[in-house]
C-alpha cells in the first residue's frame, strides 16, 4: 500500500486540508491519507486542547473512505517530531512492504532544515510538497530539493489562522470549514 502521513495541528481542521488530501490522493495513487494531529508541536505556542482538535478532525474525514486518523502523536505525549512519528509508524503500524510518503506545504517547507533530523525525515520517507501561493523554490537549500516531490496539484489558500482570526472578528467561517466543524466550533465555543 502507498499510504502518506499529513500532519498538522488541524486548529481547526478546514476545506483546504480536506482538498489537498484528497488531490494528492489521487494525483499520486496513495491507497490512504493518514492524518496525524500533533500533541504539542515545537514551533506553536497556544493552540486548542488536544481532544478538540481530535474531535474535529475525525467529524471533517469520517466520511471519506481514503482518510484515517492516527493518534500516534497524542499517545507518544510531549512534543511531537515528525522523525519521531515516521519512525513509531514504520515500526508499529505500517507492514514492511508499504510505501510511506510525509505531506507537507511548502509553507512547512521553508522552515524543513530546521526540523529535527531533517535528513532522517528524508530517509524515512518520500516528502510530498504540496505548493501554496508565493512559494519560491529557490529558498530551499538543495540537499533538499533533490529528495522532495512536489505534488501536481491546485493551490489552496485557506489557513487554520485566517478562521480563527475571522471567527474572533465574528465573520463567516461557514463554507471554510465542515459542517460538522462549523458547529462544533460553535457548540463548544472555541476561539473566542
Amino acid at each position: 500500500m502507498r499510504i502518506c502521513l499529513f500532519g498538522g495541528t488541524f486548529d481547526p481542521p478546514h476545506i483546504g486540508h480536506l482538498l489537498i488530501a484528497q488531490t494528492v490522493c489521487e494525483a499520486e495513487n496513495f491507497d490512504k491519507i493518514l492524518f496525524v494531529p500533533a500533541n504539542k508541536p515545537p514551533h506553536k505556542n497556544t493552540i486548542t486542547k488536544v481532544d478538540h482538535r481530535l474531535a474535529m478532525l475525525n467529524l471533517a474525514v469520517k466520511e471519506n473512505p481514503n482518510f484515517e486518523i492516527s493518534d500516534v502523536e497524542i499517545q507518544r505525549g510531549g512534543l511531537s517530531y515528525t522523525i519521531d512519528t515516521l519512525k513509531e509508524v514504520r515500526n508499529n503500524i505500517i507492514n514492511d512492504e508499504d510505501e510511506l510518503f510525509y505531506l507537507i506545504g511548502s509553507d512547512s517547507l521553508l522552515e524543513f532544515k530546521n526540523w529535527k533530523k531533517p535528513r532522517e525525515i528524508l530517509k524515512e520517507s518520500q516528502v510530498v510538497v504540496a505548493i501554496r501561493p508565493g512559494f519560491r523554490p529557490s529558498d530551499i537549500p538543495a540537499w533538499i530539493l533533490h529528495k522532495i516531490r512536489f505534488a501536481n496539484i491546485p493551490r489552496f489558500e485557506i489557513s487554520s489562522s485566517n478562521i480563527r482570526e475571522r471567527w474572533i472578528e465574528n465573520k463567516t467561517i461557514r463554507y471554510l470549514v465542515t459542517l460538522p466543524v462549523w458547529e462544533y466550533i460553535n457548540k463548544h465555543r472555541l476561539y473566542n
